[in-house]
Protein backbone atom coordinates (compact mmCIF):
# COMPACT_ATOMS: atom_id res chain seq x y z
CA UNK A 1 0.00 0.00 0.00
CA UNK A 2 1.29 3.73 -0.98
CA UNK A 3 0.81 5.76 1.69
CA UNK A 4 1.06 8.99 -0.34
CA UNK A 5 -1.36 7.49 -2.92
CA UNK A 6 -3.92 7.10 -0.18
CA UNK A 7 -3.71 10.14 1.34
CA UNK A 8 -3.87 11.95 -2.13
CA UNK A 9 -7.42 9.54 -2.53
CA UNK A 10 -8.61 10.59 1.19
CA UNK A 11 -8.02 14.29 -0.19
CA UNK A 12 -9.86 14.24 -3.56
CA UNK A 13 -12.60 12.16 -1.41
CA UNK A 14 -12.84 15.13 0.95
CA UNK A 15 -12.96 17.69 -2.35
CA UNK A 16 -16.06 15.97 -3.44
CA UNK A 17 -17.73 15.98 -0.12
CA UNK A 18 -17.05 19.75 -0.56
CA UNK A 19 -18.60 19.67 -4.25
CA UNK A 20 -21.59 17.72 -2.90
CA UNK A 21 -22.15 19.58 0.10
CA UNK A 22 -22.45 22.94 -2.00
CA UNK A 23 -24.63 21.69 -4.26
CA UNK A 24 -27.01 20.84 -1.78
CA UNK A 25 -26.43 24.36 -0.29
CA UNK A 26 -27.94 25.73 -4.24
CA UNK A 27 -30.62 23.51 -4.08
CA UNK A 28 -31.45 25.00 -0.69
CA UNK A 29 -30.91 28.49 -1.94
CA UNK A 30 -33.04 27.72 -5.22
CA UNK A 31 -35.75 26.29 -3.04
CA UNK A 32 -35.75 29.35 -1.05
CA UNK A 33 -36.47 31.38 -4.46
CA UNK A 34 -39.29 28.69 -5.34
CA UNK A 35 -41.08 29.54 -2.24
CA UNK A 36 -40.97 33.19 -2.42
CA UNK A 37 -42.72 33.05 -6.19
CA UNK A 38 -45.33 31.57 -4.22
CA UNK A 39 -45.58 35.34 -2.81
CA UNK A 40 -44.44 36.62 -6.07
CA UNK A 41 -45.56 34.17 -8.98
CA UNK A 42 -42.80 34.64 -11.83
CA UNK A 43 -43.99 31.58 -14.45
CA UNK A 44 -40.27 31.90 -16.16
CA UNK A 45 -38.49 32.58 -13.32
CA UNK A 46 -40.46 29.32 -12.03
CA UNK A 47 -39.72 27.30 -14.70
CA UNK A 48 -35.58 28.41 -14.48
CA UNK A 49 -35.44 27.76 -10.92
CA UNK A 50 -37.22 24.02 -11.54
CA UNK A 51 -34.63 23.54 -14.13
CA UNK A 52 -31.68 24.83 -11.92
CA UNK A 53 -32.94 22.49 -9.33
CA UNK A 54 -32.96 19.41 -11.06
CA UNK A 55 -29.47 20.34 -12.70
CA UNK A 56 -28.16 20.63 -8.99
CA UNK A 57 -29.99 17.22 -7.75
CA UNK A 58 -28.72 15.53 -10.48
CA UNK A 59 -25.21 16.89 -9.81
CA UNK A 60 -25.75 15.76 -6.05
CA UNK A 61 -26.62 12.25 -7.62
CA UNK A 62 -23.41 11.81 -9.81
CA UNK A 63 -20.69 13.03 -7.06
CA UNK A 64 -22.56 10.81 -4.11
CA UNK A 65 -22.42 7.96 -6.41
CA UNK A 66 -18.48 9.11 -7.74
CA UNK A 67 -17.89 9.47 -4.21
CA UNK A 68 -19.27 5.85 -2.91
CA UNK A 69 -17.50 3.99 -5.74
CA UNK A 70 -13.90 6.28 -5.17
CA UNK A 71 -14.18 5.08 -1.11
CA UNK A 72 -14.58 1.52 -2.06
CA UNK A 73 -11.81 1.80 -4.06
CA UNK A 74 -9.51 3.62 -0.74
CA UNK A 75 -10.85 0.45 1.19
CA UNK A 76 -9.67 -1.92 -1.02
CA UNK A 77 -6.04 -0.13 -1.05
CA UNK A 78 -5.84 -0.21 2.54
CA UNK A 79 -7.19 -3.24 2.82
CA UNK A 80 -4.08 -5.04 0.67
Amino acid sequence: MDQEKLDQMRSTLNKLEDIKNSQESIIDKINHVITDLFQHPDKDLEKAMEKAHQKASDNVDAIRESMEDYEMRINKLENQ
